[in-house]
């Protein structure tokens, strides 16, 4: 409840709020001045309210609410002013508040809000008023939300108790079928059991045919023994009558050797001839010129040093596309969003694209750059530059897996070197035999010219 200070019975102005307005009275109170402000001139607004005479109601009332509120609460003379704009615009009101007999049908926020402008005898009971018959809609109103809460919540219960039922009903349906299934496993298992049973007694009759096949098997590795004595003693006069045969052999050699080796210069003799005959050149290539490997003096993309230079030294990235048949295969769009992100990407691979034009002619190093299908909105219309090929992965494919698919396309020992940042790139290709590059490496060399 509100008390009056400072001031004698029925004076309105000597009322005061003993608490903050409540945040709807506030709110018209702030409606009100914002109506008021525009048919004011600016001599009439205070200071600290010139500013907002240009804004327009709705922006005056969002932006200068608190400074207007203030105002009126510490300016009299701006108060004044604004209740007599009210009075022109609510008469009625105006003049029920006068004579202390408000309409009962109207808004109490309404009332309060003007009773707060105009300050008439009794004023601070009609805000307090106000600010009570809202605390007591929120209430009514939060009663209603909790009431159609508490149905709704009733209704899950009764929905829950429902579907518990129902799963119940489902899990007894199952429970039954498990029990039927475990007795027909029950009665598989016993004949199971009478498999086993008669796999046993089967067992034991072949463990004696065994028993008497081993014993056959003696008799007859006795019989074999006895044979292999006598074949032995066979081996033995056959020997002997072998030695006998080379020492005959030996003594007629002389004359075999001689009618051999006449033979044998025979045979040059015309070779020679054929070959003088045919005008046969020397051989030039050697079997073993035909056995792909890595020879003193020739270089792979492993063999560049880095010792000598940084690794991101585009001298490095010069004496890689210096081998013989070297092969570029470039991560697009990992290269130009490391190098010029801000760009739309059409610009970017235009941009990247003109760059390894120039690289390829200068080097003459094949060049393919892979784009990722899955950045495109729709089928690019573009015409590769001279030199270089474009290659976009298809849907459902990354442009990491296409230029792994490009690294195990190419031949054993061809140098193939990768641009790009993405460490899972990298090491896919260095396992595959490609060396792989920092696109930063590739942006300073293609930014060299």
């Amino acid at each position: 409840m509100a008390e009056t200070r400072g001031g004698e019975p029925g004076d309105g102005a000597a009322e005061v709020l003993d608490r903050p307005l409540p945040d709807g009275v506030r709110r018209r109170v702030v409606q009100i001045v914002a109506d008021a402000f525009g048919r004011l001139t600016v001599g009439e607004l205070p200071a600290q309210l010139r500013q907002y005479a240009r804004f327009a109601p709705n922006r005056r009332a969002k932006f200068a609410g608190n400074a207007m509120a203030a105002a009126l609460e510490s300016d009299p003379l701006f108060r004044q002013r604004v209740g007599e704009k009210f009075r022109e615009d609510q008469p009625e009101l105006s003049d029920a508040l006068d004579s202390c007999s408000p309409p009962p049908a109207a808004d109490p926020l309404d009332v309060a809000a003007a009773a707060y402008v105009l300050r008439p005898a009794g004023w601070v009971k009609l805000v307090t008023a106000a600010g009570e018959e809202v605390q007591r809609a929120h209430a009514e109103r939060a009663d209603e939300e909790s009431r159609a809460e508490l149905e709704r919540l009733r209704a899950d219960l009764a929905a829950a108790r429902e579907q518990t039922r129902t799963e119940t009903e489902r899990l007894r349906a199952e429970l039954d079928a498990a029990r039927k299934e475990t007795e027909s496993l029950h009665r598989k298992l016993r004949a199971a059991l009478s498999d086993v049973k008669r796999g046993e007694a089967a067992l034991r009759r072949a463990r004696g045919e065994t028993e008497a096949a081993r014993a056959e098997g003696q008799t007859q590795v006795s019989a074999a023994e006895s044979e292999t004595r006598r074949l032995k003693a066979r081996l033995a006069e056959a020997e002997s009558a072998l030695e006998t045969t080379r020492r005959a052999a030996r003594e007629g050699r002389s004359v075999e050797d001689m009618r051999v080796r006449l033979l044998l210069d025979t045979v040059l003799d015309a070779a020679q001839g054929l070959r003088r005959e045919l005008a046969l050149p020397p051989v030039s290539v050697r079997p073993a010129e035909t056995v792909d490997a890595v020879e003193p003096g020739r270089m792979t993309p492993k063999d560049i040093a880095a010792r000598a230079l940084s690794e991101h030294d585009p001298a490095v990235l010069d004496q890689l596309l210096a081998l013989p048949q070297a092969h570029l295969v470039v991560d697009g769009y990992n290269v130009t969003k490391t190098g010029y992100p801000q760009m739309p990407l059409e610009k970017q691979r235009l941009r990247l694209l003109g760059q390894l034009s120039q690289l390829a002619a200068q080097t003459g190093a094949e060049v393919t750059c892979v784009f990722d299908g899955a950045e495109l909105a729709a089928p690019v219309l573009l015409a590769p530059p001279r030199g270089i090929r474009v290659l976009f992965s298809k849907p459902g494919v990354t442009a990491d897996e296409l230029i792994r698919q490009l690294v195990r396309a190419e031949p054993p020992g061809r140098p193939v070197i990768v641009a790009s940042t993405d460490r899972e790139v990298a090491d896919g290709v260095a396992k595959a035999g490609a060396r792989p590059v920092a696109s930063a490496m590739l942006l300073k060399r293609l930014s060299r010219g």
